[in-house]
């Protein structure tokens, strides 16, 4: 216990006498307990998913998702910019799931493209771009309403929108995209938009004082150029700068520990993704849940014992087995985190 309280920093102070408590609840508590209503709050912490986790069923409109959360009694989501888009009416002809994978090719840390994969990329952004174009005109006209009105819809199913992934939050988007996606996300309930943490520390300036007239979080995700030291110009920049933490990516980066990188940062983090992979030397693929190198049975019990409030999410990447679909999955993953926070002190 000592050990832990030293890792805190003067600045998380207030945070002491919560986390120095001792965690308890009754032996015969439920861990979760239905009352007609999604409920994936365990001992304390929130469970979560990430949409894109559901990828790959066939109907991927807001509508359905909700109904996925339900199915599984998910009561908190971070929801992507498409199915919001889509609902809103804000649409123009492209394969954004395709432009994600050819995108997710070249980021840093992947393997170099063969000639075909550099052409197909090549190919996609040039298309991208157009439909950028297209998709800036109908944001500069959206209005509000139609994000309001799927907030209420989710709130009525019991689901809460806490995060907003949004893809456009890069230098090519105009400030009138960036406010319009300030906006929608608070329309939606959020209290946090999620993107790729950008190279250029301008943009992340742009973003956190657009984040800050809105009243809202800018949380940064990283892939495999994840380093403990990633994210500390972003948070020295500005207040409502935060971290969008993958453990499972941070896992595959690098040698580094993320139990204490979540206990050194935990007040900076505004929401976590919650995925198994493995450590470089080990391959860094992405399996099913306790198969891999990340610490996830540790890590759920960090947020439990120490009361950390952030939500985390289920972000499902790995194979699908033969016979078996993303809701069965993500099923398996949020039992795997009922049962790593049923655990009991003695």
């Amino acid at each position: 216990m000592n050990n832990r309280r030293q890792l805190l920093t003067t600045g998380m102070a207030c945070f002491a006498g919560i986390a120095a408590a001792k965690w308890q609840f009754s032996a015969a508590a439920d861990v979760v307990r239905h009352t007609g209503r999604p409920n994936s709050k365990i001992n304390g912490v929130q469970i979560s998913v990430i949409s894109y986790s559901f990828r790959s069923l066939p109907d991927q409109s807001a509508e359905a998702i909700l109904g996925y959360c339900r199915e599984l009694s998910i009561n908190a989501v971070e929801l992507m910019d498409k199915p919001a888009e889509d609902f809103a009416g804000i649409q123009a002809p492209f394969d954004i799931d395709r432009y994600r994978k050819v995108r997710a090719r070249s980021q840093p840390g992947q393997p170099v493209l063969s000639a075909a994969e550099q052409q197909e990329h090549d190919e996609v952004m040039t298309a991208f771009a157009a439909y950028r174009q297209q998709i800036a005109a109908l944001r500069t006209k959206a209005t509000m309403e139609p994000f309001e009105r799927l907030r209420r819809q989710y709130e009525k199913g019991g689901v809460s929108i806490y995060a907003l992934r949004f893809d456009s939050f890069d230098e090519r988007n105009t400030d009138a995209e960036i406010d319009y996606g300030m906006r929608a996300a608070k329309a939606l309930g959020a209290n946090q938009v999620t993107l790729e943490l950008p190279s250029a520390m301008t943009q992340v300036s742009r973003l956190a004082a657009a984040a800050s007239r809105h009243g809202i979080r800018v949380a940064y995700h990283a892939h495999l150029q994840a380093t403990p030291t990633e994210w500390d110009a972003a948070l020295a920049e500005s207040g409502a700068n935060f971290i969008n933490f993958d453990i499972g990516h941070f896992v595959a980066a690098g040698d580094y520990d993320p139990l204490l990188f979540i206990r050194q940062h935990h007040a900076r983090i505004a929401s976590m993704h919650l995925k198994d992979r493995q450590t470089r030397a080990h391959g860094q693929r992405n399996l099913p849940w306790g198969q891999g190198d990340t610490p996830l049975t540790a890590a759920l019990q960090l947020l439990r014992d120490w009361h950390y409030r952030f939500p985390a999410a289920i972000e499902f990447e790995y194979d699908i087995p033969e016979g078996s679909d993303a809701i069965k999955e993500v099923g398996k993953c949020l039992d795997y985190c009922r049962k790593a926070l049923s655990y009991k002190h003695a």
